[in-house]
């Protein structure tokens, strides 16, 4: 049941972040509700119109999410907050290896992922906040297949010269990845320590790369 639970969202994160995969011009210049609404549509029709994504070519999805879709993701911020309180106590070669296999983790689980998307719509609520605002929650409702699944997600403008939106945490139905993710890590932590964590997803990555 969990391990259903998860793929959903992992599906459903997959759209929130491949509509944030654009030229950082584009970014600094859009609010982040209409530069979802308007990507979205580009990368849905990519997929459909790739025939190795559709016959599953795990290897070359994989290598669209690392070069695509990750580069707008604040892994820092997600992966401290993942982690929760004991990210603090991890030395810095801890807190290095954490964030690259929880990155690695999320890549092949976005993978996975593109291989269910099917013919879904996207409705953008209205967006709350001033222009300054640094941080947003932008909300939606994903429609495919009979259903309407309630989608909102924080993103951050990252600070300098043609900044961008990032984001770093996703709900799905009322319930944030982060949190869901930190609920898993805290279990790990308790039972093995940060070493214990970094191990288990070291052989999950593993097996996933395998099967890739």
């Amino acid at each position: 049941m969990k391990r259903t639970f998860l793929r959903r969202i992992f599906v459903l994160l997959v759209i929130g972040v491949a509509a944030v995969t654009a030229p950082t011009a584009y970014a600094a210049d859009e609010a982040p509700d209409e530069l979802i609404k308007r990507l979205l549509s580009d990368v849905l029709d990519t997929i459909k119109h790739d025939k190795a994504m559709k016959a599953g070519d795990t290897a070359k999805l994989v290598a669209l999410v690392d070069s695509r879709i990750m580069p707008n993701v604040d892994f820092p911020r997600m992966t401290a907050s993942v982690v929760g309180p004991t990210w603090r106590q991890a030395t810095a070669e801890q807190q290095k290896r954490l964030q690259e296999e929880f990155k690695i983790l999320l890549v092949h689980a976005y993978a996975g992922a593109f291989a269910q998307l099917k013919d879904q719509t996207i409705t953008m609520k209205p967006l709350k906040g001033a222009a300054e605002d640094k941080e947003v929650l932008v909300r939606s409702e994903i429609k495919g297949s009979g259903e309407i699944v309630q989608l909102d997600y924080r993103l951050e403008k990252t600070p300098g010269q043609g900044a961008g939106w990032q984001i770093f945490n996703l709900s799905v139905q009322g319930v944030w990845l982060v949190e869901t993710y930190r609920s898993q890590f805290a279990q790990e932590i308790y039972a093995k320590g940060i070493d214990g964590l970094i191990e288990t997803l070291s052989e999950r990555n593993k097996a996933n790369g395998k099967k890739a």
